[in-house]
């Protein structure tokens, strides 16, 4: 330093920060010769400053808002601290840090990665969150400490990443234990802040720090997540899946008409309007579409086994008797429609059935 700083720096008598308002800085070392300050100077503290005096690499004073003569009545750590035997009357030596304690706003949060919770109705989904928030310092003497040192411009750059992953781990620690649905998260963003405030408020301490105000400007699900939940609010407006079926047919013949490719859009139009025609034809005759009735099924026989009645049994049933041999030529059958009881092997229905047992075996 020249000459004519150091005469400055005798002659200077008043210690003062006029902070830019538009300089994100949040501590400030006021620049000396030799960090020498003459007994009377005036230090002037404005208001959202605290001036912290530094002796040694130890703090030693703390001064508010005002101006500040400076003597041993007003410096009594310092003086302690220093020690002086025979007064205070000659120029000492300390640093002057200023501390910006004002609000700092609309400082940025967001998730980097998606954070993935349980939610009560659709089960683990992943979510992405971010918003505002606004920081001051809170305890000027453990902000110098913790993250000052001896940084003669402390900006809030340099602790904006270690606060922004405090805030994202202790934010997913929120919703983690909320367990609210995802549906109702929307609603109830002054609760998720309050409990953030809250969790985050114990990490900021250690650093001198504190939020006064936080905000959840949008917390989002995955777009194919989205897309899921439109189509489930689309149907629970419709009703049932038969409305959205016809939602769907309407929807087709709109498009299809608008689509000027011809003989090509015409016929895909028609198709639609005749499947929503017959869909609507359907409605009409009482909500249902008629439908045919089922395929004519083969009459049941009852079998005579062993003296009792069993049944009724179909053809596949009657074959695994004939199989079993409990179902012969000679064996008596009966079925709706007919006058009595008759031999299986007079029954023409049952020519299959008897057909798939195996002859007798020729004698050795």
């Amino acid at each position: 330093m020249g000459l004519v700083d150091k005469l400055r720096g005798e002659f200077i008598d008043i210690i003062e920060w006029t902070e830019p308002s538009q300089n994100e800085i949040l501590a400030y070392r006021f620049p000396r010769y030799n960090n020498e300050i003459k007994m009377g100077a005036q230090l002037v503290v404005r208001e959202g400053q605290t001036a912290v005096f530094v002796n040694e690499g130890q703090v030693a004073d703390v001064f508010t808002p005002g101006t500040h003569t400076l003597t041993t009545q007003n410096l009594p750590v310092l003086s302690t601290l220093r020690g002086w035997k025979y007064g205070f009357n000659s120029p000492f030596k300390a640093e002057v840090y200023f501390i910006a304690m004002r609000q700092w706003t609309n400082l940025k949060w967001g998730t980097k990665n998606p954070i993935m919770v349980r939610d009560p109705e659709i089960g683990p989904v992943r979510i992405r969150a971010f918003g505002t928030y606004t920081m001051h310092v809170s305890d000027p003497k453990v902000f110098l400490r913790q993250l000052v040192a001896t940084d003669p411009s402390f900006e809030a750059f340099e602790i904006s990443g270690q606060l922004r992953d405090t805030i994202v781990a202790r934010f997913a620690d929120v919703l983690g234990h909320a367990k609210m649905a995802i549906l109702d998260m929307a609603g109830n963003y002054d609760k998720l802040s309050a409990l953030a405030i809250e969790r985050i408020k114990p990490d900021l301490e250690t650093f001198g720090l504190a939020i006064s105000l936080f905000y959840v400007e949008n917390i989002s699900v995955p777009e194919e997540v989205e897309q899921a939940l439109d189509t489930r609010s689309k149907i629970g407006v419709l009703g049932n899946l038969d409305q959205y079926a016809k939602f769907q047919s309407a929807t087709a013949i709109g498009d299809a008409a608008r689509n000027p490719s011809g003989a090509a859009g015409a016929g895909i139009g028609l198709g639609a309007g005749i499947a929503l025609g017959n869909q609507m034809t359907g409605a009409l005759a009482g909500g249902r579409v008629e439908t045919p009735p089922p395929l004519p099924t083969a009459g049941a026989f009852y079998v005579a086994v062993q003296g009792q009645q069993s049944g009724p049994h179909d053809q596949a049933a009657l074959a695994q008797l004939a199989r079993s041999g409990q179902l012969k030529s000679d064996t008596l059958v009966w079925k709706s429609g007919m006058a009595q009881w008759a031999k299986a092997g007079e029954v023409a229905e049952l020519t299959s059935a008897l057909a798939s047992v195996p002859p007798p075996l020729p004698p050795q």
